[in-house]
């Protein structure tokens, strides 16, 4: 895939080194170890969208509130902790270990998943999990006994038709597009730590996805067709090319539709936009807030936004080195 000089430049300004150092590795395919990744990693902490949002971390560890790392949304604990997981943070910074161990300590089940302390719910909390087990991994937690548990309660609460459902008392054994954080999670767990059982749930959950265009399911639903960043538990076409690009079916020629979605999308400078900030429903969700949500987003909506066209491009090199 050949990349514009000036759209390339775009990414690698220093002012964004979260977006630097993902461009260094997913894009051009530096190593790690190379000098300039390593400063840009060394970066992200100091200038930036994940040194801002640290400014506003509490000594304990915390945003908003301690005795509720999940409320208010989008703003408390949970969902910063998410965002500085994708930006390139680590449990090796001080910052990012105490909210991990919060969750893994406060929020780890008995059946495996993860959950709001006090839940009643007879089983953990599926988009929950699956955010928690990606981050924590993308963290560091790889060899937690806790994290791997996640993993395990994943495959086991996996619906019939390959998909996944948060609501599982109203899903009669079918999933969602809308539940894509179990798939996205297993897109960054390294392959030699699968099991059978989960390389069999990747395959049948991927097939779920690749059988829907992955945006046909139902009526028409056009937030899925609208790029948004942090997605929090929302999915879009964006989300679902990346993961299933990441888990090694950039050949399917099932991803058509979508890829030509994401082509339609694409700005003349070569850019893609921030589409829309979440909350961000459309008619036929099924559900509205009693109060609604803060919203938080590291880019302005309606604009070029680095990190959407950092993640489409990464898209695009997948499909072009599968083909």
């Amino acid at each position: 895939m050949k990349l514009n000089p000036e759209l390339l430049n775009w990414l690698l300004e220093r002012s964004q080194p979260a977006v630097r150092y993902r461009t260094f590795l997913d894009l051009l395919g530096c190593s790690s170890e190379s000098r300039e990744v390593q400063v840009a990693r060394a970066n992200i902490v100091k200038i930036g969208w994940a040194h801002d949002v640290l400014k506003t971390q509490e000594s304990q560890g915390h945003w908003e509130s301690r005795r509720n790392l999940y409320l208010p949304k989008y703003t408390a604990t949970i969902w910063r902790l998410i965002v500085l997981a994708d930006l390139g943070l680590t449990k090796k910074d001080p910052r990012i270990r105490k909210p991990c161990e919060m969750f893994l300590n406060e929020y780890h089940r008995a059946d495996g998943g993860f959950d709001l302390p006090g839940s009643r719910w007879s089983r953990s909390e599926l988009c929950l999990t699956g955010n928690l087990a990606r981050s924590l991994l993308l963290c560091g937690y790889s060899g937690d006994s806790r994290v791997r548990a996640a993993f395990d309660w994943l495959v086991r609460n996996q619906m019939e038709d390959g998909g996944w459902h948060c609501m599982y008392e109203r899903a009669f054994g079918r999933g969602t597009l809308d539940c894509w954080e179990p798939l996205s999670a297993f897109a960054v767990l390294p392959r030699q730590k699968w099991t059978r059982r989960m390389k069999r749930s990747v395959e049948n959950g991927a097939e779920f996805y690749l059988r829907h265009g992955l945006f046909k399911q139902g009526r028409p639903y056009l937030p899925w067709l609208r790029f948004h960043y942090p997605v929090h538990y929302y999915y879009d076409v964006l989300l679902g090319l990346d993961a299933l690009t990441a888990l090694g079916y950039a050949d399917d020629k099932r991803l058509g539709p979508a890829l030509k979605v994401l082509a339609k999308k694409r700005l003349s400078d070569g850019s893609w936009a921030l589409d829309a900030i979440h909350p961000d429903i459309g008619i036929g969700a099924g559900y509205r807030f009693r109060k609604r949500p803060k919203r938080f987003a590291l880019e302005k909506e309606g604009r070029s936004s680095k990190w959407i066209t950092l993640i489409a491009l990464r898209v695009l090199k997948r499909v072009d080195e599968a083909n």
